[in-house]
Order: structure tokens, then sequence, then C-alpha cells
């Protein structure tokens, strides 16, 4: 019994490790990471200076890139949420979900997990002030709303389980 274990933990560090290593990515002819940067922040700069831009990425790991936003009071916000992992959304789906103040966060996407047909939203809820689609692996979704009063604000993503790793504070000033 013991043989057999060390024999499929052996297979499966081997798997693990051939498939995580040793793949080149080529590059593009004409594609200059550094070009792109300035060409998004030109477009960034020639947006209202009335709208706050936001753009928040998800993975296949279960992972905001930030915990923190901040904004101003009464500024329009425009969220862009980005998958950047390839798993499809019926497997590691995210959205962006933002409550309001006194919203008990576990007792909310406990609710919304049973939701699937309602975008993982518990049905008839007003504890929501803004929410993005469920996306998968490579897609974009994108939410204008006027920021809320000064206070902090929870945010998460209320896909079945999503809520442990995926939230965060968004703070108005």
């Amino acid at each position: 019994m013991k043989i057999i274990r060390i024999q499929l933990l052996a297979l499966f560090t081997a798997t693990f490790l051939f498939n995580c290593g040793g793949k080149e990515e080529k590059k593009k002819e004409g594609f200059s990471y550094e070009k792109s940067m300035s060409q998004q922040e030109t477009e960034t700069k020639n947006i209202d200076a009335n709208v706050t831009n936001i753009v928040l990425t998800a993975n296949d790991m279960m992972q905001f890139n930030t915990k923190e936003i901040k904004v101003k009071a009464g500024q329009k916000v425009r969220l862009t949420l980005r998958h950047i992992g390839k798993l499809d959304v019926n497997v590691m789906g995210h959205n962006f979900v933002l409550l309001k103040n006194g919203t008990d966060l576990v007792a909310f996407a406990t609710a919304a997990a049973t939701q699937k047909e309602n975008k993982y939203l518990p049905i008839g809820t007003e504890d929501v002030i803004a929410h993005t689609d469920i996306i998968g692996g490579g897609q974009v979704a994108t939410i204008e709303f006027d920021a809320p009063p000064v206070g902090t604000y929870e945010f998460l993503c209320s896909f079945p389980a999503h809520y442990a790793m995926m939230r965060g504070q968004f703070i108005v000033e």
C-alpha cells in the first residue's frame, strides 16, 4: 500500500512538473508592451476628468488584483472587471458586487450561491449598490455607477464560495 502511494505521488509530481514548464512564448513582431501602455495612458487621459476608471482583474486562482479601491464621493465610477484566467464561466466565473453598508457579507454570499439563474445575486435583494455580470476566462465586463456617500463598503465575487478569497474594501472619501 505504501509503495502504491509513493508511485502515485511520483506520477503526480512528474505530471505537474511536465505541464508547468518548458514553454516559451513567442513575441509577435511589431508588438511592444511599452507601446500598448503608452496608448492606454493616452486614452485614459482623454476620458472625462469626473469619471474614476478602475480596472479590476480576477484570475483562475480566485484572486482579485487588489483588496482596496478608493474613490471620491459623488464621482462617476467606471469599473472594468477583466478575467485574466482561462477557465470557463461555469467552472471559474467571477463578478464584482458592491454591497451597501451594514450588509452581512457571509449571509449575502451564502444566499447568492444558490441563485445561478439570477447571476448569483439573491432574488429581491436590496443590498447591492452595483454589480457586473458573471464572466469567464478572457472575458471583460464594464459597469458605471455613482460612488455612494463617504464610507467604507465591501465588495466580493458572489460565485459560489469565492467570497472567502475574493473580497475587499471600497473606500469612498
